[in-house]
């Protein structure tokens, strides 16, 4: 079944919002891992007026293209990959990073940024990706894109641990500015 884009984004942008930042608006508790039963989930979602089906739920998950959603093994149970602001563990395990890594934001950021570093702020892990397009696509949406390179090579052997979600978003903690470089725009 193909949905039109439309439904497509506003089933995951309803998943995100209630799978990364406000469970308990609908109704739901995340389990360890951030785990919530589907069937949960869309009982929930019914009883509050937004109904899916599960063919459309598998496929925003199979198509989303930030892969933002997972299901475990037994399709049973589903989950947001990362990007919390409530309080969750994903269940990560420290990973050896790439030597670089890339973190879009957008310009009016930079001064901040370059004095404090890369914060998680309200989520539970600084974003960052491998390739400098996505990074480009994540600046635009905070205005005029820039591009920071992170060493973190450098940071891991300072002793910063690196976790690689689900769907490939590298997660730390923080970056301290000496290991950025902005990239020229």
């Amino acid at each position: 079944m193909q949905l039109n884009n439309s439904r497509l984004v506003k089933i995951s942008k309803y998943l995100s919002k209630h799978l990364r930042h406000t469970p308990e608006e609908i109704g739901i508790t995340l389990a360890e891992g951030g785990w919530v039963s589907v069937e949960e989930l869309m009982e929930a979602s019914r009883k509050n007026g937004f109904l899916f089906t599960r063919a459309e739920l598998d496929e925003v998950v199979a198509t989303n293209d930030k892969k933002r959603f997972s299901f475990d093994d037994t399709g049973k149970l589903i989950r947001a990959n990362q990007g919390h602001s409530v309080e969750v563990d994903l269940q990560l395990t420290p990973t050896l990073p790439p030597d670089v890594l890339y973190h879009g934001t957008g310009a009016n950021t930079v001064a901040s940024i370059l004095q404090n570093g890369l914060c998680k702020m309200s989520r539970h892990h600084v974003h960052l990706t491998t390739n400098i397009s996505t990074a480009k696509k994540v600046g635009t949406r905070h205005g005029k894109p820039v591009v920071f390179v992170v060493d973190s090579a450098a940071m891991h052997k300072d002793g910063y641990d690196f976790y690689c979600s689900e769907n490939g978003v590298w997660l730390v903690d923080r970056v301290p500015s000496k290991y950025l470089q902005q990239l020229p725009n």
